[in-house]
């Protein structure tokens, strides 16, 4: 595992064993995590290419960590700190996640997570630290200015719910973001 730019998220590239059959990998060990992780649900989402899902987040606690890959064609994935206090706050970093080099990203709780489908379709799996739990789910809005996200398409399509999220200033003057130090309390109880 690779730690990222942002505190709280790694990168994994597996070892990929080819042969003429085909390839073999291990995609996800609990040994090699740098963290605690409990898988708790997988979820599968199927997108077209520009198809634009986050800045996804969720209260902490409970938060909810993500180990997310890409198993068929190819996204962009971002992670996004969102926690409120953080050294880090509003600052972003992206991914290339494929089906050639099998990377996967950890993500702790607090911080935000989005992807873009670069490829005609793309499958991404994410293995999740706690269930889906609709009244602490919340989102960011992925084309926020203040974000600055850059993202390689000119009209990404939005689900309806990610269109109307508040962007980044609106989320931190509403309260809706996770504290840093609430986070770090509840990342220091997993050891």
């Amino acid at each position: 595992m690779k730690p990222l730019s942002i505190d709280g998220a790694w990168e994994f590239t597996p070892r990929v064993h080819a042969d003429p059959r085909g390839a073999f990998l291990e995609a996800y060990r609990t040994a090699d995590l740098p963290r605690p992780f409990d898988t708790v649900q997988v979820n599968c989402s199927v997108s077209k290419a520009g198809v634009l899902r986050g800045v996804h987040f969720a209260d902490v606690p409970p938060g909810q960590a993500k180990y997310v890959m890409c198993v068929s064609g190819a996204i962009l994935d971002v992670v996004v700190d969102l926690r409120e206090g953080s050294p880090d706050f509003g600052r972003w970093e992206a991914v290339r996640l494929d089906s050639d080099e099998r990377r996967a990203v950890l993500i702790a709780e607090g911080l935000g997570h989005a992807f873009l489908a670069l490829s005609e379709q793309a499958t991404v799996l994410y293995l999740c630290s706690s269930g889906y739990n609709p009244g602490g789910e919340h989102g960011v809005h992925p084309l926020d200015p203040d974000l600055g996200i850059t993202w390689p398409v000119d009209e990404p399509l939005l689900s309806d719910k990610d269109a109307a999220a508040p962007t980044l200033k609106a989320a931190l003057e509403s309260g809706l973001l996770p504290s840093y130090a609430a986070c770090q309390k509840f990342y220091a109880g997993l050891h």
